[in-house]
């Protein structure tokens, strides 16, 4: 195995790797085509692979299903970081899987909704009296487990004539009305009803009204990659920060690319942030008088930190091509990109 002291040169080459076996199964997926076997053959063993080091751990109890977690919340001192292997592998996180009703596998989805639940706790928000609003929340759990914490709601989403909700609709991940927000396993109906309203919001374009500075908290798990460019996922961030009252808290995930320098997608469906973008933000937030907390780019040295998923990562009904596949990184194009979790303070 490789030493953790050439861990970068080691992403860098099996980065090379991942982009040429990830441009032909993307142009195969454009076009319809069908992949040759033996690009076939390695994706399955690639995919297989991960599975079997995934299995090991939740064997071993790292992390996974059953695994047992802290009754209380862990103080984790959270600022921004990446999505990484030892956080899967944490008690702060088992926790918050636990509240969720979800497992603790090694997938960035699980991790991004968790760190949004441990910098709100953190941060005391997760509390009555206190006011949220998330954008983009699709079938999110956090509405509704905010919610149970006694906070009141405000969940948008497009709305669902938009064409650009299409995608998410097809995937079910679109959010068009307030049922579509509850989830028994959380909390009752009647509290449900009581704290979270849905409203149909473009985060691109914040309605003048959210943007009286009326919120302690604000939200939003993996969406604002998808406005088209990355200056439009920076303004965004921005603009949103005059929902808060001062001293409240943003807390963001988006797409990350590994490389630190070199291209990446600046355009499109979805864009992929590096660190000199993140570096920007924290710039242009500090100038509107706001705090970006420290963020902490270390892509981790854990064996699940250098293993790339690569498409298809989903068969038609939703599921995984090969059941616990880790898919904390994974090959979009020619990059390698994972989650980052960003927490900002609004200015006094």
């Amino acid at each position: 195995m490789t030493d953790a002291g050439d861990a970068p040169g080691a992403l860098r080459r099996l980065a090379g790797l991942v982009a040429r076996r990830a441009r032909r199964v993307a142009q195969a997926l454009r076009t319809g085509d069908e992949l040759p076997p033996e690009l076939r053959h390695a994706i399955w063993n690639s995919k297989q692979m991960g599975a079997l080091l995934a299995r090991q751990f939740y064997q071993a109890g790292m992390a996974g299903p059953g695994i047992p977690a802290p009754e209380d919340p862990v103080l984790a001192r959270l600022g921004g970081r990446l999505c990484r292997q030892e956080d899967i592998e944490a008690p702060w996180l088992h926790h918050w899987c636990a509240r969720l009703g979800m497992a603790p596998i090694y997938h960035r989805k699980v991790w991004e909704e968790c760190f949004v639940a441990q910098a709100l706790w953190e941060a005391g928000m997760l509390a009555p009296r206190r006011r949220g609003l998330g954008f983009a929340v699709g079938r999110e759990l956090l509405p509704a487990f905010i919610a149970a914490q006694g906070a009141e709601v405000l969940a948008t989403d497009l709305r669902q004539e938009d064409r650009r909700a299409r995608v998410w609709q097809e995937t079910g991940q679109h959010a068009r009305q307030h049922d579509h927000l509850f989830y028994p396993h959380l909390l009752g109906r009647e509290d449900f009803d009581a704290r979270v309203v849905f409203r149909a919001v473009d985060m691109a374009r914040i309605p003048e009204d959210l943007s009286q500075g009326g919120f302690d908290f604000l939200w939003s798990v993996c969406s604002l990659e998808h406005l088209g460019t990355l200056r439009a996922g920076q303004d965004f961030i921005l603009r949103a920060m005059a929902c808060l009252r001062p001293g409240g808290v943003a807390v963001h995930t988006t797409e990350f690319n590994l490389a630190e320098d070199g291209p990446t997608q600046a355009q499109g469906l979805t864009v992929l942030y590096q660190r000199r973008h993140i570096e920007e933000l924290g710039v242009r937030l500090a100038a509107a008088g706001h705090t970006l907390l420290t963020v902490d780019f270390t892509a981790g040295d854990g064996v699940l930190d250098r293993f790339v998923d690569i498409p298809p990562f989903a068969l038609p009904d939703g599921t995984p091509p090969v059941p616990d596949t880790p898919h904390l990184r994974l090959g979009q194009q020619e990059h390698v990109a994972t989650s980052i979790g960003l927490i900002i303070r609004a200015g006094e």
